[in-house]
């Protein structure tokens, strides 16, 4: 079973941040920043964790994971906004 799962990190290097950027693309939607939202199954949460490990430096970056529930029945994403508009990022983001 898929469950639903905010993905939100705080990275101190720029060329680290990239590599978590471009390893995240691959589990879930970009929100924002340095947000994601992914539907992740045991096996894919394991995966993306283990490959989150060997990027980051454990003494000065973070990854949250937060848990929004099974990803079956839960309808349209809402997501609600305070100040800037929220809008759905369909193109790709490029950090330099």
């Amino acid at each position: 079973m898929r469950q639903s799962y905010l993905v939100c990190y705080d990275i101190a290097d720029e060329k680290r941040l990239r590599k978590v950027f471009q390893t995240m693309r691959g589990f879930g939607d970009h929100l924002q920043f340095s947000v994601f939202e992914c539907q992740l199954t045991a096996m894919d949460l394991a995966k993306c964790r283990a490959e989150l490990a060997g990027i980051i430096d454990h003494s000065k970056d973070q990854v949250l994971f937060v848990n929004l529930g099974p990803a079956a029945g839960r309808g349209d994403r809402v997501i609600v906004a305070l100040g800037k508009p929220y809008t759905a990022v369909d193109a790709p983001c490029i950090i330099v």
